[in-house]
């Protein structure tokens, strides 16, 4: 049971004071801090026992770290990233791949012989890339294709010229297929169309707002897309997505072909440890349209939000069927002291969200964790009992892996 030292990654859509402040250190950081990441990921592991990488810790010793049920299914591999996420700005607009699509394309890739570092390189890795995000904050994205008929409703509603055929063709086969079909005629609209599309669009979404209509919130975020990405097609494909806000506790799974986009907030994300990534707009980075549906799941409705399962005493689950990993909540209120055993058979990450715990371990080991730090137990030292310091309210999460 150690301590973790970990990495912060600085994307530009990154917020400023939410890391540094859960750190302790001084706000504002001098540039923008997106991802805090807790784990064994080949691009930026965690560090234990002074400098040691705990990728190098895990490799070396697989089945005391990761246990023989865990190591068995993924190798040397933590199966696992957990990460604090901070948006202070929409992400690119993305799906990831299932693993019988990621391994094939990874091996197609290296067929072509693709280097895996490049920037055009869609599979760098031949696994899956399900994820997982928790509310810390007020916390909106954009994710999973809304039901059709509300969506022509919405159209119907900002109708312009311009829009209109295309309303039609969702209005005349509402249903995933239709989706599919406006989704790609959009994403591969050429930029002379797109040029006059997009500001009937936003003049339109102006107009909704002023006028305080029903779908005020999509609209807003609809400006805010398109001052930010003028002329992208992801402008258009935001159209299409469910708009969801999530409170603190609660949470979205993103499975193999979701599109979404995280707008703002502060979350607690679990995912598969991988870097497969289908971009689809809003970003300048690489995006494959062919690729990118060959991937989709056009499946509709909205989105389910996880609000945690009670399993024992101040602790809650998030069930997915991701087999990479498992997220739940721990919380205790101010001057509440009940102990949590926490029991497990493979590797665990413990982070500290609010007021500070104490992590005792079956061995008579001791471990603090102050707001913003992180322990690694291993599997040969699964057991431990995590106990909240006196003061104030508490709260933790615990990734592991999944079954």
């Amino acid at each position: 049971m150690e301590l973790l030292r970990n990495a912060v990654r600085p994307y530009a859509w990154g917020s400023r004071t939410t890391i540094a402040e859960l750190l302790g250190r001084p706000v504002p950081a001098p540039h923008p801090e997106a991802e805090l990441w807790m784990g064994a990921h080949p691009g930026d592991p965690s560090r234990v026992d002074g400098d040691r990488s705990l990728l190098d810790l895990v490799d070396a010793d697989p089945i005391g770290q990761l246990g023989t049920r865990c190591a068995d299914r993924w190798g040397n591999r933590l199966p696992f990233l957990l990460k604090i996420l901070a948006a202070e700005e929409a992400l690119s607009m993305q799906a990831h791949p299932s693993a019988e699509q990621a391994r094939e394309g990874y091996e197609r890739e290296e067929a072509a012989g693709i280097p895996r570092d490049a920037n055009h390189r869609n599979y760098p890795d031949p696994t899956a890339k399900p994820e997982l995000i928790c509310a810390l904050t007020e916390f909106h994205a954009l994710a999973g294709f809304r039901d059709p008929h509300e969506t022509v409703r919405l159209l119907r509603t900002l109708e312009t010229p311009g829009l209109a055929p295309y309303t039609s063709l969702l209005e005349g086969q509402p249903d995933s297929d239709g989706l599919r079909a406006l989704f790609t005629t959009w994403i591969t609209l050429p930029q002379t169309s797109l040029d006059v599309l997009l500001p009937e669009l936003l003049d339109a979404c102006v107009l909704h707002v002023k006028e305080h209509g029903e779908y005020d919130l999509v609209c807003r975020t609809i400006l805010e897309l398109g001052e930010a990405h003028e002329g992208d097609a992801g402008v258009l494909a935001a159209l299409l997505l469910n708009r969801i806000v999530l409170a603190p506790g609660d949470a979205i799974y993103l499975p193999a072909g979701n599109l979404h986009t995280y707008l703002h907030g502060t979350g607690v994300e679990i995912l598969a440890n991988s870097d497969n990534i289908l971009r689809g707009g809003l970003t300048p980075k690489h995006v494959d349209v062919p690729e990118l549906l060959r991937v989709l799941d056009f499946s509709c409705g909205e989105m389910p939000v996880l609000s945690g399962s009670p399993v024992a005493p101040r602790m809650w689950l998030y069930p997915t069927p991701a087999p990479e990993f498992e997220l739940s909540r721990l919380e205790w209120g101010k001057d509440e002291r009940e102990p949590v055993e926490l029991v497990a058979e493979g590797p665990q990450i413990l982070v500290c969200t609010a007021g500070a715990v104490r992590l005792l371990g079956a061995d008579g080991t001791k471990v603090e964790l102050a707001r913003g730090q992180s322990a690694w137990l291993p599997a040969c030292n699964p057991d431990v009992q995590v106990v909240p310091v006196e003061g104030a309210p508490a709260q933790v999460f615990r990734a592991t892996a999944g079954d």
